[in-house]
């Protein structure tokens, strides 16, 4: 018998979740009683919820998730108001049950922020990041046969600073967290990995202005470098990102406005 009297482990959980049919239904709070698992991961208990809701005829939570390796970035809401839970560092999939105790009462809302409308209960719509990485998160280069390996040498500060960046999976605790529900850790991200790197130097300046003003168009609010996104990153994406993207936006701009006053347009 456990110290929590359950034996093996077992816990008594109340659940607060966040039911939502659709985009237009108001949504509301539910009150769930499970029995989870230290042993388990939070999505399993998730699961074990479903199933009862299923064998008593009802409708099961609706969830993100897909690798359940803290890997792809699908998993994601707010447990007790915490983008993917109390431990820092990681994703829901990767948040185990013996973080928690008996009796203990949780809170599941999605992400909230008029960028992530959401789709049914947990899961939200995050296709504003992709309409971001359209606006010029890629590099242009020939196709063909891979390159021979260490044919452009990257120096060692360049390519340690783009591995920093590139660890983003694009998951949205970033937004989550932040009290204006800005982007720009997620947006820092792709264009400070791909501009230090010399296969994203050509397009540099034109991706910095399209990224920065596609996050606008999609309604991220503006970031104040609280730092809020940084300190719940799973994938421990740097703060410094952020300016590097001002930096590169600002420069592209001057650079675009004098263009544009050589050719006689100002």
């Amino acid at each position: 018998m456990s110290a929590n009297g359950h034996g093996n482990g077992d816990m008594k959980l109340t659940l607060d979740v966040w039911r939502q049919k659709n985009a237009q239904d108001a949504g509301r709070f539910v009150r769930y009683q499970v029995t989870a698992n230290e042993h388990m991961s939070f999505l399993e208990m998730l699961d074990v919820l479903n199933q009862d809701l299923i064998v008593k005829g009802e409708e099961p939570v609706a969830f993100d998730n897909d690798c359940r390796e803290g890997i792809c970035g699908m998993c994601g809401f707010l447990i007790n108001g915490s983008p993917h839970g109390p431990v820092h560092g990681g994703t829901v999939c990767q948040l185990h049950m013996r973080h928690f105790k008996d009796g203990d009462a949780l809170t599941l809302e999605p992400w909230r922020a008029k960028a992530f409308p959401v789709i049914k209960d947990l899961v939200v719509n995050r296709s504003a990041f992709d309409r971001i990485i359209q606006a010029g998160g890629f590099v242009s280069t020939r196709t063909g046969s891979a390159p021979e390996a260490n044919a452009i040498l990257v120096p060692k500060p360049n390519a340690d600073r783009a591995m920093e960046a590139a660890a983003c999976i694009g998951c949205g605790a970033c937004v989550a967290a932040c009290p204006n529900a800005a982007a720009a850790l997620f947006t820092g991200a792709k264009i400070t990995h791909l501009g230090s790197l010399p296969q994203g130097a050509p397009e540099r300046q034109e991706r910095a202005i399209g990224m920065v003003q596609q996050n606008t168009v999609e309604g991220f609010g503006h970031c104040t470098l609280m730092g809020e996104c940084a300190a719940v990153c799973p994938a421990h994406v740097p703060l410094e990102v952020i300016p590097q993207m001002n930096k590169d936006y600002f420069q592209a701009m001057l650079k675009k406005r004098d263009q544009k006053a050589a050719a006689g347009g100002a």
